[in-house]
């Protein structure tokens, strides 16, 4: 490797490259990292972390009602949303910088600009500076995905980092997209009192998840007035000075125009694949994601690509974790050569939160499996009811005859928190009985994963 200027170059520094980054120091690789924009990519600066500080501001707000409730007098009509948008990029500005910090407290070198293959091991930076490499790992993450016919504007029909960027709302906003970005953001608005209306072409709001956990989460939304229309096609767009109207269609083939001052799209994400001269160096390309195989080695053995990049969960934690794998392989280790099917945690942050891992049961009984669930009620844990927070439930699936933990779910209060207890047993090959008979501290919401693994045993207690 010493034929080289770095052991390893990472492409992106988002969660996915800089953690890989991070990683091949820590194994004593000379490693480096290139970035266009900032560090923390996007995620850390216009996704995840923006997100949930106007998450929290939106709580408070709800939770509002609690302390009139006390006989306090709530006055909602002065929140400047200017300030709350201020907090949100306070934290991702924060965060960036420690970023920045991380990197060079771990020898990381921090390259500014927009990298392109050469060759295999070379990199041109800026069209002008070249960098060699061993081994080079791509992240370059995605974008927000456009839809023909409803192309972002930035002004009326925005991206899901055009609103991050609003510091003053629209009175209204139609949401194309009940995925975990369109909800979280749906709940987001309707807190600061915008006008929201969610339209998914699936037969359900947050399509991935189990529908027992979606049921409560619709029952919550219809509660905070805000309108979903599922089983719902948007086919056309018109835009004026004054908003947008988008033309749904229903399953009956029924239509019907919506108005709104804003139109957010969010309807997946797009790869960033292009511009970085794959096809010079070998490196295969499958609609826009970077093809790999085990380790996330591409075509070319020195090439690895990881995260939104790959056509795997576009998910943080899962680059995160992708990029360890790769450099550990880099490193001359012997790491599982993919995340294990399963084991990726997926977490919606609207209240009440969504966290689940695993199979859902429509999923298990379509695969053929022959499997068990229970569902424990929130209000069966004594910490739910006295914090006034008793919506929701934990459920497990399980294999009839072996007992594996399939899947679980939960949703309420923390629910995107809890749920990594049930997936530390999975992941260890444990049982829901191991998980029943540990001691819970009381009173906590844990309790009620204590409880639904016992339910699934059939012993539970407060049930």
């Amino acid at each position: 490797m010493s034929d080289y200027q770095y052991d390893v170059l990472v492409i992106g520094a988002g969660p996915g490259g800089y953690v890989a980054a991070i990683r091949a120091s820590q194994l004593g690789l000379k490693a480096a990292v290139v970035e266009k924009d900032q560090p923390g990519g996007v995620c850390l600066n216009w996704g995840c972390i923006p997100s949930k500080a106007l998450i929290r501001q939106a709580e408070l707000v709800h939770d509002s009602a609690a302390l009139a409730d006390m006989g306090a007098s709530v006055d909602l009509s002065s929140i400047d949303y200017g300030k709350v948008h201020k907090k949100s990029r306070q934290a991702a500005s924060k965060l960036s910088k420690g970023i920045q910090f991380l990197l060079k407290k771990n020898n990381v070198e921090y390259i500014t600009g927009t990298a392109e293959f050469k060759s295999a091991h070379e990199v041109v930076i800026d069209g002008k500076d070249a960098v060699t490499a061993a081994n080079v790992i791509i992240a370059t993450g995605s974008r927000p995905r456009e839809v023909p016919g409803f192309a972002f504007d930035q002004d009326r029909v925005i991206s899901s980092r055009d609103i991050l960027a609003l510091n003053s709302l629209p009175k209204s906003l139609i949401i194309l997209g009940a995925g975990a970005i369109g909800m979280e953001f749906a709940y987001v608005m309707n807190a600061f009192g915008v006008e929201v209306t969610v339209v998914e072409m699936l037969d359900q709001l947050l399509p991935l998840e189990d529908a027992d956990s979606v049921s409560v989460v619709e029952k919550a939304f219809k509660r905070y007035g805000i309108v979903t229309r599922t089983g719902t096609r948007a086919t056309k767009l018109a835009t004026t000075a004054k908003g947008v109207t988008v033309t749904v269609e229903d399953s009956s083939g029924k239509t019907e125009d919506l108005s709104a001052e804003k139109l957010l799209v969010a309807v997946g994400r797009a790869p960033n694949s292009e511009g970085l001269g794959l096809d010079r160096v070998g490196v295969q390309v499958d609609r826009g994601f970077i093809v790999v195989g085990d380790y996330y080695r591409t075509a070319v053995d020195t090439i690895f690509a990881i995260g939104d990049v790959v056509a795997t969960p576009l998910l943080a934690h899962v680059a995160s974790k992708e990029g360890e794998i790769a450099v550990e392989t880099i490193a001359g280790h012997d790491p599982e050569p993919r995340i294990g099917d399963g084991l990726i945690p997926g977490a919606v942050y609207c209240e009440p939160q969504v966290g689940s891992f695993g199979l859902t049961e429509k999923a298990a009984r379509e695969a053929g499996r022959t499997i068990e669930t229970q569902l424990f009620p929130y209000r069966g844990a004594g910490k739910t009811v006295a914090i006034d927070q008793a919506e929701g439930h934990v459920k497990v699936i399980v294999d009839a005859a072996s007992r594996e933990i399939l899947g679980a779910h939960a949703v309420g209060k923390d629910a995107t928190e809890i749920i990594h207890e049930l997936l530390l047993a999975k992941s260890a090959e444990l049982l829901p009985e191991d998980v029943a008979t540990m001691v819970h501290a009381h009173p906590t919401i844990s309790e009620a994963v204590m409880e639904a693994a016992r339910a699934i045993e059939g012993w539970a207690i407060h049930a």
